[in-house]
């Protein structure tokens, strides 16, 4: 009985003395996890498997342009650019429905509107962005056909980073806007951005006056 007894009682001193070291153990941890320096992971976006680069003709029957756009885009008439109304049948919008992206081609007739007023629009429609861009380059373009213009590109959290106008300095006169229906963000939106922005290139220089 007494050693019965002897060993209930040495069991629990056993117990008893491990008992701080496993409480040793676990402040430690504690401590050590509280000391190190956290790190903040950079943001992630989804990969975006991109068509390969492949080419059709606009070419309808009453317009007075042409041009090459992506087989992967659709080409939509539009009645409105954004609260106001078309007010001539060829304004038309570039859609690419897998990028929720779309290019606005807003066509004018000079002598209707003088080249100047038209020109100023377009410099002035650029530079509302300025208060949230980081900066604004521009960069002439002469193609053959008599086209020629100047292509806009906007850095930072903005509703259009690129945008373009081309003209024949005579009769004709189209604006382009490259916009997102996304919340603007420069960063996530820079894989896309670049990739399209290959197609409006191509767009412009395929384009031609009818």
């Amino acid at each position: 009985m007494i050693r019965g007894q002897w060993s209930t009682v040495n069991s629990q001193r056993l117990t008893i003395k491990k008992t701080p070291s496993l409480a040793l153990h676990i402040l430690l941890l504690i401590c050590c996890s509280c000391n190190s320096p956290y790190i903040p992971k950079p943001a992630g976006y989804f990969k975006i498997d991109f068509p390969e680069k492949k080419y059709q003709e606009f070419n309808k029957p009453g317009y007075p342009y042409t041009f090459e756009y992506p087989v992967y885009a659709n080409i939509i008439k539009d009645s409105t650019f954004f609260d106001t109304a078309a007010e001539n049948p060829w304004w038309i919008n570039v859609d690419f429905p897998q990028f929720n992206a779309r290019i606005y081609l807003s066509y004018k007739v000079i002598g209707r509107y003088k080249l100047d007023s038209l020109l100023n629009d377009a410099y002035n429609l650029t530079n509302r962005h300025s208060i949230k861009a980081s900066f604004i380059n521009d960069s002439i373009m002469n193609t053959s056909g008599n086209v020629h213009g100047t292509f806009f590109n906007v850095e930072g959290d903005v509703a259009t980073a690129d945008q373009f106008f081309l003209t024949d300095s005579t009769k004709n006169f189209i604006r382009g806007a490259l916009y997102f229906n996304a919340t603007p963000n420069q960063d996530s939106l820079r894989p896309v951005n670049k990739f399209l922005v290959e197609d409006m290139r191509h767009l412009i220089n395929t384009f031609r006056w009818k």
